[in-house]
């Protein structure tokens, strides 16, 4: 596949257009041209030149209004979604299109604060938080419970007791951890298992304990809909990780519909071995936790035909 000089221009509409049908050609880089991610209407204007038809396979980047992702889809019609990323769209609208009831939402990763707009959207779906990462110390801070040396967002407890206290009059389970690994640091050569109310004043923890892992897969188990965003630990220390990949091996071992969101979230995955066995393992981060927030992706909604 011969590769243009250019994204745009006049050589590079020479090239196109003199391509033999079935033909391919691989434009340069789009992010070259400052006039992609300000979505100038010129430089759109100058992509829509190459084409009949806008087809957008690019669920990854739908969540940020480009020249190549919003302003095209003004001068090219139809705009359709690709195959990719009907299978993106129709994956996550099931957690909020009449998911099969229970719904488990498993949020992780390092602060409540990344996942504060998930939490508020899918409380009303979900029957159950399971709650892993360093953003259930903020909310073990706001019951109260000693996390020693832990990452704590000490501005987001009073919004994790009111999260709390929320979900409970809702009737939504929000479970947090019962025990964790701890160590001095990431570089720490010893750890432990421990309860989570007898954290060490001076160690932190960086991974959900087996405890914690066997409770959460319990009530996997019984699940109909799982969504996952973020993991339970620092899986990318393998001292730190097998909280995480217990928890993948849960979700795999599930009979439910099961649905992976984020580049950590489904990096872990890989890595644990289970991919195979998740139903939809979403390709976009940031576009995937801003769907599962409820925003609306201007990539998507630029389309006119979206599957």
């Amino acid at each position: 596949m011969p590769l243009a000089p250019d994204c745009v221009g006049a050589a590079v509409e020479r090239q196109v257009g003199a391509l033999s049908k079935g033909a391919l050609v691989l434009l340069e880089n789009l992010r070259f041209h400052p006039g992609e991610e300000a979505n100038d209407p010129a430089f759109a204007q100058a992509l829509a030149r190459l084409g009949d038809v806008y087809v957008d396979d690019a669920f990854a980047a739908a969540h940020r209004a480009h020249a190549s992702t919003e302003g095209i889809t003004q001068h090219l019609r139809p705009a359709v979604a690709g195959l990719l990323m009907k299978q993106e769209l129709t994956a996550l609208a099931r957690i909020f299109d009449a998911p099969a009831h229970p719904l488990a939402a498993i949020l992780g990763g390092a602060k409540v604060s990344d996942k504060l707009a998930v939490l508020e959207a899918l409380a009303p779906h979900a029957d159950v938080l399971l709650i892993g990462g360093a953003m259930a110390y903020t909310f073990l801070r706001a019951k109260k419970i000693g996390t020693g040396k832990s990452l704590v967002e000490a501005d987001k407890i009073d919004l994790a007791a009111d999260l709390l206290s929320r979900a409970g009059s809702k009737g939504v389970a929000l479970e947090l951890p019962v025990d964790h690994v701890v160590a001095a640091g990431l570089d720490a050569t010893e750890s432990q298992i421990v309860p989570i109310d007898r954290t060490p004043e001076n160690l932190m923890g960086l991974d959900i304990g087996p405890e914690t892992v066997k409770h959460y897969s319990s009530i996997l188990a019984g699940a109909r809909t799982i969504v996952w965003n973020g993991p339970m630990g620092v899986f990318e220390n393998p001292k730190f990780a097998e909280g995480t990949f217990g928890i993948a091996r849960a979700v795999a071992d599930s009979k439910a519909f099961s649905i992976v969101g984020g580049g950590d979230s489904a990096a872990a995955v890989a890595q644990s071995g289970m991919e195979p066995k998740i139903t939809h393992i979403s390709t976009g981060g940031g576009a995937s936790l801003e769907f599962l927030s409820g925003q609306k992706l201007p990539g998507v909604e630029a389309l006119t035909e979206k599957g």
